[in-house]
């Protein structure tokens, strides 16, 4: 069995088979991962894709020889695929304003990733961008976000291309690079779940600063309104 396909059977027990990145691109080929990144990045529908272990196995495959062109091929155009989908969802914001995110909860829309991408700016403003090129999720939301807020289109074109080429490049460049020793081909499933785990990492450490600023608001003490009162009338 292949690395690329040990990697598959990981990626398939933590999602939908027809998520499996093996699977994708041997269906659909290069244009199915640049469709892929390009709607992750962009579309707000697309937060469920699998980006990061996509890449990591087009890596492999690249490796291996099967299913992609050449790694001076596949990684530009994944890198303009994910620039490009970020600048679409800019545009989305720009132009559709706050109403893009006063949607109901529905089976494709959770508020919840909302407050998520949000929180992120809200830490690191601008970088966010960036950084949310490696966090699920997020990095569909922010694109629309920061057009929706009016960030500087000039900072946020420069924090694009950055984001776009260290993740579209970085993460299918490791999968390549790894995918060629034998002690890694012999250990995939660990590595991928270890890829998956660190791609969460960020919004669990986000979560936990979020619940224990809450904890730290509700045990401030109550203003006594009455005490205030009785001093006024002194």
């Amino acid at each position: 069995m292949t690395a690329a396909s040990r990697a598959a059977e990981v990626t398939t027990a933590l999602g939908p088979g027809w998520l499996d990145p093996d699977y994708l691109i041997q269906t659909f080929g290069l244009v199915g991962i640049l469709a892929i990144v390009f709607a992750e990045s962009g579309l707000l529908v697309g937060f469920f894709f699998p980006g990061d272990s996509l890449l990591f196995t087009a890596g492999l495959l690249v490796a291996d020889g099967r299913y992609l062109p050449p790694l001076y091929v596949t990684i530009p155009l994944i890198a303009l695929a994910a620039f490009v989908g970020d600048q679409t969802g800019y545009a989305i914001g720009r132009r559709a304003g706050p109403a893009v995110f006063r949607r109901p909860q529905s089976r494709f829309f959770d508020p919840a990733h909302v407050e998520r991408a949000h929180g992120f700016f809200e830490r690191y403003g601008a970088r966010t961008v960036v950084l949310a090129r490696f966090v699920p999720i997020v990095r569909t939301f922010v694109p629309t976000m920061a057009g929706t807020s009016r960030m500087h289109y000039p900072t946020f074109l420069a924090y694009n291309l950055l984001g776009a080429v260290l993740w579209g490049v970085g993460v299918t460049l490791l999968g390549y690079w790894l995918g060629q020793y034998d002690l890694v081909r012999s250990n995939i499933e660990l590595i991928l779940v270890g890829i998956v785990a660190l791609s969460v990492l960020p919004m669990v450490f986000e979560g936990s600063r979020a619940f224990r600023a809450s904890r730290r608001r509700a045990r401030r003490p109550v203003p006594d309104d009455d005490a205030d009162e009785s001093d006024d009338t002194r």
